[in-house]
């Protein structure tokens, strides 16, 4: 059912959407649907809740102290989790870039939330890159914002427009632009070994 509300919301928005059309998409009776759900409101709830917390596991932090992956490596790393779970699915991804925020006061604040959180992730370690001068001088929290935004508008275009871009070259140009702004990190020619990714504290 939360399959079928996605597509729903995805297609129509979540303020056009409704019931009836949920129901009908997943195939089940309308009392089915509320032995599960209060309203429209808890099912985009929980759809939306789900993402993001595959999102907040697939964002590792950044340790300029690691003597086994280099800071370009991990940087990477994060872009590429973070771009293929996006990617993955993409009528979520629509839903959370565009629909979720102003559905109402509560659900504004738990995006908040959610931002304010990856966002304190990355200012962590830009503020040790910098120690490190693996990162330019500069405000941080500001840094940490360009870099959120970038991404999110570069996968919301991808999504909205339906590019049938490949989601390493998507990596790569975020590398090149963060490269060309506040990271100053060489990465090496050869791919990065695979090794188990660190979770962040």
């Amino acid at each position: 059912m939360l399959a079928h509300a996605r597509d729903v919301f995805a297609r129509r928005g979540y303020h056009d959407a409704n019931v009836d059309e949920i129901v009908k998409a997943a195939g089940v009776a309308r009392g089915t649907f509320y032995l599960y759900f209060e309203d429209k409101r808890a099912v985009f709830e929980e759809i939306i809740d789900r993402f993001i917390a595959k999102l907040a596991m697939s964002i590792l932090r950044v340790d300029p102290r690691d003597p086994n992956r280099s800071v370009a490596e991990q940087v990477r790393e994060n872009i590429r989790s973070i771009v293929h779970l996006l990617l993955e699915d993409r009528a979520t991804t629509k839903i959370l870039l565009s629909d979720a925020l102003g559905v109402d006061v509560a659900f504004d604040r738990k995006l908040h939330s959610f931002y304010d959180e990856v966002s304190k992730l990355l200012e962590e370690s830009l503020r040790e890159g910098q120690d490190l001068k693996v990162v330019e001088k500069g405000d941080v929290t500001m840094y940490a914002c360009m870099t959120l935004g970038a991404l999110k508008e570069l996968v919301y275009q991808v999504v909205i427009r339906d590019w049938d871009t490949p989601e390493e070259k998507l990596v790569s140009e975020v590398m090149t632009f963060l490269r060309r702004g506040y990271l100053r990190v060489e990465e090496s020619a050869a791919p990065a070994k695979k090794l188990p990714r660190r979770r962040a504290s």
